[in-house]
C-alpha cells in the first residue's frame, strides 16, 4: 500500500489532484489508516494511469469515469468522435490569439484596420476595444515602449511565427495541466521557461519580476483568466504557480 504523497510523487501529480479524484468518485482508494489516510495499492495505481492517459489526450474527467467504470461505454467510439471536440476548441482559440496579435500590431503600428478587415477576420470583433486600456495600465514602462518599437517592424510573416509559436506554448501548457502534472515539476517549470521566452524573444525582455507580475494577471484579471481556463481547467491558476515556482529559492539537497 502506498500513501497519498508516494503516489502522487510517482505519478508526478499533486496530493491536491488525488484528493479531487476521490471526491468526483474517479479514483477510490483502496483502503486508509486508522487515523483516515488515504492508502493506495497497485490496482490503484494502474487506474491512475489510465486517468492521466485519457487526460492526457483532452477527455473531461467525467468521461474518464465513464470510460473506466461503464463497461458498455465504448473507448474507441469515444477517440473517434474527441477529434471534434477538440478541433471546435482550437478554433475558439485560435481566433482569440488572432485577435490579440490583430490588437498588439494595431497598437504598435498605430494603424486601424477597415470594418471590412475586421468583419472578415473575426466577424465583427474589435480588438482596438482593449488598446486604450492597454496603453493606461502599461503606457509609460519601458516593456510597453520595446514591445511597440519591435512589433512596428513585424510583416505577415513575423505575425503568423508569433502565432504559431504561441499557439504550440499554450498547448504544451494545458497538456501538461490536463494531465495533473505538479507546477513545481520539471516539466512545468520548462513549459513555463517556454512561456518566458515566447514573450522575450518577440515582444520585450522578461525580467522575473515582469514574469512573476503577468502570472499574477492571468488569475487576477477574470478576462485573461477566462482565456486560459478555456484551454484546460484550472489552467490559469496552473500556470501562474508553475511560473512563480520557476523563481522560488531552490532548496539544495545532499
Amino acid at each position: 500500500m502506498r500513501t497519498v504523497s508516494e503516489v502522487a510523487a510517482v505519478a508526478g501529480i499533486s496530493v491536491r489532484t488525488l484528493h479531487h479524484y476521490d471526491e468526483v468518485g474517479l479514483l477510490r482508494p483502496s483502503d486508509r489508516t486508522e487515523a483516515g489516510y488515504r492508502l493506495y495499492d497497485n490496482t490503484d495505481v494502474t487506474r491512475l494511469h489510465e486517468i492521466l492517459l485519457w487526460r492526457s489526450l483532452g477527455f473531461p474527467l467525467e468521461e474518464v469515469k465513464a470510460l473506466l467504470d461503464d463497461p458498455n461505454h465504448d473507448p474507441l467510439e469515444a477517440m473517434r468522435l474527441h477529434p471534434d471536440r477538440l478541433l471546435a476548441e482550437v478554433g475558439v482559440l485560435t481566433a482569440r490569439v488572432e485577435a490579440l496579435d490583430v490588437a498588439i500590431a494595431r497598437t504598435a503600428s498605430q494603424q486601424a484596420l477597415t470594418d471590412e478587415d475586421l468583419k472578415a477576420l473575426f466577424d465583427g470583433f474589435d480588438p482596438a476595444a482593449h488598446e486604450e486600456e492597454a496603453q493606461a495600465r502599461w503606457g509609460d514602462t519601458e516593456a510597453w515602449r520595446e514591445s511597440k518599437r519591435r512589433t512596428a517592424r513585424y510583416g505577415r510573416r513575423e505575425w503568423e511565427a508569433i502565432q504559431s509559436e504561441g499557439k504550440a506554448v499554450g498547448e504544451r501548457l494545458a497538456a501538461l495541466c490536463r494531465a495533473g502534472v505538479r507546477p513545481t515539476s520539471s516539466a512545468a517549470l520548462d513549459a513555463a521557461t517556454a512561456h518566458r521566452t515566447h514573450i522575450d524573444r518577440w515582444f520585450y525582455p522578461v525580467t522575473p519580476e515582469i514574469h512573476q507580475s503577468l502570472a499574477r494577471m492571468y488569475v487576477d484579471d477574470p478576462r485573461f483568466a477566462a482565456t486560459y481556463e478555456a484551454m484546460a481547467p484550472g489552467l490559469s491558476t496552473w500556470l501562474r504557480d508553475a511560473i512563480l515556482a520557476l523563481y522560488a529559492p531552490r532548496v539544495k539537497t545532499l
